[in-house]
């Protein structure tokens, strides 16, 4: 017999007096709208309450949340709205198709039952209704939230084991990178646009040519070359549209696989954060390593590069970053080792300090000490000495290999130019084939129906147009482009390797150029050098693996470079003894020994040694008076009127040569005189 609902005992007066909630939801907009006898269901559910006792006016549905998944991973704000409702007392009952439509979240459904219990409210699904203060209600309850959490966790286990199964043979279909397409067979393949792989053929050898993204952005840019782009989703679905070449668009097809011709599947991993309001939030992160991909297939269809050149291009743009201890790509600034050079003492990469007025001279520094506290850096050496040997002994290499390598750098002009035109030459076909199927169009349609005609003959116009603008835009690039030489002028170019000592070191030579050549032939420099010593060395790794080692001098500072050596310290102090300061500069000016600048010793530059080094005189050794200062204080007035005394004749005092200190000559005898005359 049919239980009359609107006589259950669970439903109370106080329950009747506040709202019934119904929540609607459905996991995916594409439910929403291909199963809509659910969600009409779930619309039902008013029905339901008004059977139940409810007033049609207290009966609120709450519908935001269709085609939001309810595993906690989304933000939902119909339940938010739910929670919040129930948690102000203002709900009798929650209304649910079934209690997975509430939460398939544990934790969400477990927040939810909690407020349910602590304000009285009603949980209503299709088979029954339960009071959360009911310990055998809130059992159940709690199961079948148990069983609807489970019922996702093997649906997603299905899900994916399905897809990893498909995805290990290769038959998991995804969408496409440009350049590549499925066959009907469902077997990838090239597009057969010759205008898409020639961009992206471009795009992997310019990078490989420019050694960065953004060298391949500017090549791009520089020639006015468009690059294609794919279209998922909506009216344009699976076109093709051209448009500017991006830093980003760049990195993401050089770090893709599939060009290299791999089947590749779960090379990126879901990772949870905790956001600001507590709720987890999910981004994908790409994993480089290719033993973390769950199916990697080697050659599973056409490739646009080999694998090898694929890690190659990795490794150059992880070497590319500035932030990390590597080498980096060559950068403008006028030191031509930054990044390949390395400290001998720490074995850190060296960084390049500009000095002087205006950072006019670079200097390689090692600053690892200041990292581990010292204040004071590890190994400094001026550039321009370091860059002088090591281009000189590049010179000295390109000397053996002069015509091979002019050969080189022309094919590759000549090769970059030839790329450039060609996919110019296919966009104009392209615009060409565009406008011809347009007039096709035009002069088989019914010259009565006007209406398909009008359309017909704008169309036309459009592409005429389309076609003019491009062949203008390769007007303009074939008036900027770089000049191809002749077969004459290619000999003359090849006479040019003969003079390449005068060409490295010509003013239009660019440091970035250099930089470009040095980092082919070397791999790094190792830099061994100590403080206030002239003396370094530096060894060079080559990129054949074999090493060099070069002995240099370095310039001093200025005050090292003044100061004087040792053995001419000793001498001053041997000839001390004997001589005064006039005669051991005559005595070394005599041996034809200079200064550390290089200049004839002087007097005065004696008397700073001797000051310098506490070296004594014949002066303090036969004094015969006292000094000025000790004549001061013995008289009691100052050193100022001891000299005023001593020009007015008041005190005796004499001076053994010019220049030497004056001597008092103050004793027992003529002390009081003196005395009495300052009294």
């Amino acid at each position: 017999m049919k239980q009359n609902l609107s006589m259950h005992p669970k439903v109370r007066p106080e329950h009747l007096s506040r709202n019934a909630l119904v929540y609607v939801r459905q996991s995916t907009m594409a439910q929403v709208r291909f199963n809509q006898e659910s969600t009409q269901r779930q619309y039902a559910l008013q029905e339901k309450a008004l059977s139940l006792g409810w007033q049609k006016e207290s009966i609120r549905v709450i519908d935001s949340d269709l085609g939001i998944s309810g595993s906690g991973r989304a933000r939902r704000p119909g339940f938010a709205q739910l929670v919040a409702s129930v948690s102000l007392g203002e709900v009798g009952a929650v209304f649910g198709l079934e209690i997975s439509r509430l939460a398939r979240s544990s934790a969400d459904l477990m927040k939810l039952l909690e407020l349910c219990a602590l304000f009285g409210t009603l949980v209503v699904d299709e088979d029954g209704i339960y009071d959360m203060a009911d310990f055998n209600d809130r059992l159940l309850i709690g199961l079948k939230g148990t069983m609807g959490e489970a019922e996702l966790h093997f649906l997603y286990a299905r899900m994916t084991g399905g897809r990893e199964n498909a995805a290990s043979r290769g038959d998991l279909r995804f969408p496409l990178p440009v350049g590549y397409v499925y066959d009907p067979d469902g077997s990838i393949m090239m597009d057969p646009d010759a205008e898409v792989q020639n961009a992206i053929s471009t795009l992997f050898k310019e990078f490989r040519a420019s050694g960065s993204a953004y060298g391949v952005v500017r090549y791009f840019a520089r020639n006015s070359l468009s690059f294609p782009k794919r279209a998922y989703g909506g009216a344009w679905d699976g076109k093709i549209t051209w448009g500017t070449l991006t830093h980003s668009r760049v990195l993401s097809v050089i770090h893709n696989p599939s060009y290299a011709g791999a089947y590749v599947y779960g090379r990126f991993r879901d990772q949870k954060t905790v956001d600001s309001s507590g709720r987890f939030a999910h981004h994908s992160v790409r994993l480089p390593n290719r033993e973390d991909w769950k199916v990697f297939i080697p050659d599973h269809h056409p490739a646009y590069i080999s694998w090898e050149d694929f890690e190659a291009n990795q490794k150059l743009l992880a070497s590319n970053q500035t932030n990390a201890e590597r080498s980096g790509p060559a950068r403008e600034g006028a030191a031509l080792l930054p990044g390949i050079i390395l400290c001998g003492r720490c074995g850190r990469r060296m960084t390049v300090r500009y000095t002087g007025t205006g950072g006019v001279r670079p200097a390689y520094e090692c600053t690892g000490r200041w990292e581990h506290g010292n204040k004071a850096s590890c190994t400094s050496v001026p550039a321009d000495i370091l860059d002088q040997a090591v281009s000189e002994k590049i010179l000295s290499i390109m000397k053996a290999s002069e015509l091979e390598i002019a050969l080189k750098i022309l094919r590759n002009i000549s090769s970059s130019a030839r790329m450039a035109d060609r996919q110019w030459l296919l966009s104009i076909e392209r615009a060409q084939y565009e406008a011809d199927r347009a007039e096709r169009q035009f002069m088989l349609a019914d010259p009565e129906n006007r209406l398909v005609v009008r359309t017909l003959e704008s169309n036309w116009n459009q592409k005429l147009k389309a076609l003019e603008e491009v062949r203008q835009d390769y007007a303009a690039y074939c008036s900027k482009k770089a000049w191809t030489p002749s077969a004459k002028e290619e000999e003359d170019i090849l006479n040019l390797a003969q003079r390449i000592p005068e060409i490295w070191n010509a003013p239009t030579s660019t440091p970035k150029e250099k930089k470009r050549i040095i980092r082919i032939l070397i791999e790094d420099v190792t830099v061994l050098a100590e403080k206030r010593c002239s003396d370094f060395t530096i060894g060079i790794r080559f990129r054949s693996g074999k090493c060099e080692e070069i002995h240099l001098k370095k310039p001093l500072p200025a005050a090292d470079r003044r100061r004087h050596t040792d053995d001419t310290v000793s001498l001053v102090r041997e000839l001390a003894a004997s001589m005064d300061d006039h005669e051991i500069a005559g005595f070394l000016n005599h041996r034809h020994m200079t200064t550390p600048e290089g200049k004839a010793f002087t007097y005065a530059g004696i008397r700073w040694i001797r000051y310098k080094h506490g070296i004594s005189g014949p002066y303090q050794r036969d004094r015969q008076g006292i000094s000025v200062s000790e004549a001061a204080k013995l008289l009691g007035i100052s050193a100022s009127r001891v000299y005023y005394g001593i020009s007015s004749g008041k005190i005796p005092a004499r001076k053994q040569h010019p220049g030497w200190p004056w001597e008092v000559l103050i004793d027992s005898e003529n002390l009081g005189l003196i005395k009495a005359l300052y009294s």
